[in-house]
């Protein structure tokens, strides 16, 4: 999916491309409101994280202008928290508003609702949702976890590890990413929380190979051998 980021604070901008990327989310990043008018032909997004407070116009006279030749879903994320800043931006024809501070995993989330309420055939059909590992499978729309032709009951947060790590089988994700990118970028707990759920997980699938530890580094997923 393509995403258009219109964000003038380099340091907010910088977080939001590395955790659209670690996503898989095609992205691009403009500063001002011009350029971000300019990228619906260059860059055809098909969703759009707009800040308001821009250099050249307020954000909510972007989002006009967007809305005026463009049905492109648009999300708003600002600083900004009072009810009529949302009020406005919604009224004008923003799809969502998500205030500053947030974590990632809420902001992805809301970009996969977002898309499926404006496009549910195209992002269905673009974006399989069972990922298949032999005897495993992981369905992430209906968040269900299958092995051998039986529900395996997993946690949210234990869903979200499993589905991040399946992500790229075979790659090994270092523990900080998985922090950072599952448990969200204000997480400052220990990483025995991590290690409890990589256990959780093991004894549910029934064999540990499917989460192999890498020492020094962190984990990764595959079916065992």
């Amino acid at each position: 999916m393509r995403v258009l980021v219109v964000e003038d604070d380099p340091s907010v901008a910088d977080g939001l491309l590395d955790g659209l990327s670690s996503s898989n989310f095609e992205t691009h990043h403009v500063v001002t409101g011009q350029d971000a008018l300019d990228a619906l032909t260059s860059f055809d997004p098909e969703i759009i994280l707009l800040d308001l407070g821009l250099p050249d116009m307020d954000g909510t006279e972007v989002c006009r202008r967007i809305r005026a030749i463009s049905s492109v879903p648009v999300i708003v994320v600002s600083a900004r928290d009072e009810e009529i800043d949302r009020v406005v931006a919604l009224e004008i024809g923003a799809d969502d508003y998500v205030v500053k501070p947030f974590g990632m995993r809420e902001l992805i989330a809301r970009i996969r609702a977002v898309a499926r309420r404006t496009n549910p055939v195209d992002t269905e059909s673009a974006q399989p949702t069972e990922r298949v590992f032999g005897a495993l499978i992981i369905d992430t729309r209906t968040q269900r976890i299958v092995l051998n032709g039986e529900d395996i009951h997993v946690t949210p947060k234990e869903f979200e590890l499993l589905e991040y790590l399946s992500s790229d089988a075979g790659a090994v994700f270092k523990r900080s990413d998985i922090l950072h990118d599952v448990w969200d970028t204000n997480w400052y707990g220990t990483s025995k929380t991590l290690d409890a759920h990589i256990a959780a997980i093991r004894k549910k699938l029934g064999n540990p190979l499917w989460i192999e530890s890498v020492r020094g580094v962190g984990f990764r997923f595959g079916p065992p051998a």
